[in-house]
């Protein structure tokens, strides 16, 4: 599971807005509102979850569920230690498929 606070702090991190989570997820904007709104887990379709998730993941951040290793045991989300920032070749290309 997800939480919205860990989604934007996964797209903060990463330096990246909305509408290129959701040109990297290939889900719209307002989808991506609505996730990031939610209190607590993200709730919705299954498969945009797993879409966000995967986006993230590609992009290069760790998610951190509850009571996984982690320096204080909480929740949160990390840079993965090889990681590189989207291209801004990539946001745009981001950015145009969420436009669709």
């Amino acid at each position: 599971m997800i939480t919205g606070a860990q989604m934007r702090a996964a797209r903060v991190l990463l330096g990246i807005d909305q509408k290129t989570l959701a040109g990297l997820s290939g889900l719209s904007v307002p989808t991506i509102q609505r996730m990031e709104a939610s209190s607590g887990n993200v709730r919705g379709v299954v498969d945009s979850l797993t879409k966000v998730i995967e986006a993230l993941d590609r992009a290069g951040v760790d998610l951190i569920g509850e009571g996984a290793n982690s320096a204080t045991g909480g929740r949160g989300v990390r840079l993965k230690a090889n990681s590189t920032k989207p291209s801004n070749e990539q946001q745009t290309s981001a950015t145009a498929t969420a436009e669709k």
